[in-house]
């Protein structure tokens, strides 16, 4: 792989955060109604209203507010936030952290378990192991996020059994055990529904694996079922699935908003909830940039795992 591809693919995604940045910023000024009204109250008086909107900038025109606004995210003053009044970009890291250990734990989980699960329901092809495979696999799939959390609050969480928190956040440093317990039930929430994708999608490329001339050859050499799998099978078969992981990490770190919502997690998902409902626009238009940005990323590392996967793949 070449370096000129990689600054060329980093200068893309700076492009395309660039062009996010205008979106959001110009979603955000034709909402309907008014930023200091909303941080005022309805019962403001006018003047009121005039002094909020000249400390905000708001009164002047929109490619001005844009300008400032961008200059910020570059050195790094991402602004206040209009409801709480504190620095913008402490409060986006922090729930960035929070959701990243969420997302993190699921997805190690989630490779660890769901590609052998995956590996296993091919090789044991129309056989109960793939049955049971499939059959978990498809009521991960069909089970919404909200039907799956409600579930395990109602089986785990209810006082009378008291096996997990119903919700919240302990920091790690403050305790580790409740850190993990409340960690337990929203990254199961999360597995039940991932494991499922990538199992299904890793068994389905196995099986065109297996069925290629290149993997019976290894058979006929005479080499071990397990070397055939790891080595010949699974290291092609795994192109794809590298595709649909990087994806989830984008789902994850910003689309689990229900699991956070329900569960109480403090993460970037339930603090986008926070923003749009009090119209908080710094937070917002901080939030949304954040979560292009995971995306974009995401998306090269796949692309940079398919070199390292398979040498024939050659970026220019």
């Amino acid at each position: 792989m070449r370096l000129g591809y990689l600054l060329k693919r980093l200068g893309f995604i700076a492009l395309i955060l660039l062009v996010v940045s205008f979106v959001v910023f110009a979603v955000t000024q034709i909402l309907p109604g008014n930023a200091a009204q909303m941080i005022l109250g309805e019962y403001a008086l006018p003047e009121q209203l005039v002094a909020l909107e000249r400390q905000l900038g708001l009164n002047t025109p929109w490619y001005q507010q844009y300008g400032r606004w961008l200059g910020g995210l570059i050195t790094g003053d991402w602004g206040i936030s209009m409801r709480m009044g504190r620095p913008v970009l402490p409060l986006v890291m922090d729930a960035l952290a929070r959701s990243m250990i969420l997302a993190g734990l699921a997805l190690l989980v989630v490779i660890v378990v769901a590609i052998p699960m995956g590996v296993i329901a091919a090789a044991r092809r129309g056989k109960a192991t793939d049955g049971v495979i499939s059959v978990l696999s498809y009521i991960g799939v069909s089970l919404p996020e909200f039907v799956t959390a409600t579930l395990l609050l109602v089986f785990l969480a209810r006082p009378e059994i008291g096996l997990f928190p119903a919700g919240g956040y302990t920091p790690p440093d403050e305790n580790f055990g409740k850190f993990l317990s409340h960690l337990f039930l929203p990254t199961a929430t999360l597995l039940l529904i991932l494991m499922a994708h990538v199992s299904r999608q890793t068994r389905s490329e196995m099986i065109d694996a297996l069925q290629q001339d290149y993997v019976r050859t290894a058979t006929l050499k005479g080499l071990p079922r397990h070397l055939v799998l790891i080595r010949h099978a699974l290291r092609n078969a795994l192109l794809p699935t590298i595709t649909v992981i990087a994806l989830d990490v984008g789902y994850l770190i910003g689309g689990i908003i229900v699991v956070e919502e329900v569960f109480a997690y403090p993460g970037l998902g339930r603090m986008m909830i926070f923003a749009v409902q009090n119209r908080d626009l710094p937070l917002i238009q901080a939030g949304t940039l954040v979560l292009a940005a995971v995306y974009a990323i995401a998306n090269l590392t796949a692309d940079l795992a398919y070199a390292v996967l398979d040498r024939r793949i050659q970026y220019e």
